[in-house]
């Protein structure tokens, strides 16, 4: 009985048989498990063109390519909701992330990745880009391209510091309450990284705080570390802070604004107050 997580690796020495035939003989997997695994983003091929993923169950290989099998049973299992679509603007749309999905997937597989669920289930069907990302654990707003050009065009307003990011996030502790935010801009991993944070309210029965949160740089965990670092952890990370009672994280990204590069038009998106953090 094969494990439930694992590696398989294939060298092609002559062609004409399927992969999932392949990974089902080297693997001890039902062509079934194998079938699954390829259809959520588990299965790669390797040739001259390169290494990508594998979806094609009738796939024959050649000589001299390579399989690779990333086989994680708790992985391929997991589901998790779906994301709201907010707005469609044709090469691009505009998505509310649910806890738990990752803004891209890894060699595991994809399929509670945003990109794919969007490449699956948005009419018209288009192709998905990742522009940005959101932490697995947090939720809100998070832009995909639908077309190459656009995901460079998005990218570049991003490295250029064009769009303006806000968040709604509940910290441990009684924050600053003062007229202007607070700002934290110690580098992280070596790179700058700047954050602004802002009290909104204070609730004294569980000493928490609201916050309005806007960044310039978009480090991996960036509010996260700052506010860790200042005191004032975010409610539910257990990476940085205490952990909770609180399953999810409470760090939501809830506005995103910036000029189009198809329009020209300054775009304004705000996510409502009932699919925000609050206290």
């Amino acid at each position: 009985m094969p494990e439930d997580h694992f590696e398989c690796h294939i060298n092609i020495a002559t062609g004409n048989e399927t992969a999932v035939t392949l990974l089902a003989e080297d693997s001890g997997l039902s062509k079934a498990r194998v079938k699954q695994a390829m259809q959520k983003g588990a299965v790669w091929l390797t040739t001259e063109r390169g290494t990508r993923r594998l979806r094609r169950m009738d796939k024959v290989m050649k000589g001299g390519d390579k399989l690779h099998l990333y086989y994680n049973e708790k992985i391929l299992l997991k589901e998790v909701d779906p994301p709201l679509l907010f707005a469609d603007e044709g090469s691009y749309s505009v998505w509310c992330k649910p806890y738990g999905m990752l803004s891209q997937g890894s060699k595991w597989g994809d399929h509670f990745a945003i990109n794919r669920w969007v490449e699956q289930h948005l009419t018209p069907q288009r192709p998905a880009f990742v522009v940005h990302r959101l932490d697995r654990a947090a939720t809100g707003l998070i832009l995909i391209a639908h077309q190459k050009k656009m995901a460079a065009a998005l990218s570049g307003l991003f490295q250029e510091r064009a769009i303006e990011k806000r968040y709604q996030v509940i910290v441990e502790g009684r924050f600053p309450e003062q007229d202007s935010s607070l700002t934290f801009d110690a580098d992280l991993d070596g790179r700058s990284a700047i954050t602004h944070a802002a009290y909104i309210r204070y609730d004294s029965r569980m000493d928490r705080t609201l916050l309005d949160v806007q960044i310039e740089t978009g480090r991996k965990h960036q509010i996260r570390r700052h506010l860790s670092a200042a005191g004032f952890p975010v409610v539910g990370d257990r990476m940085y802070g205490h952990g909770s009672d609180v399953k999810d994280l409470q760090l939501t990204a809830c506005y995103l604004s910036f000029t189009c590069p198809v329009s020209g038009f300054v775009k304004k998106y705000r996510l409502p107050e009932s699919l925000k953090v609050n206290l």
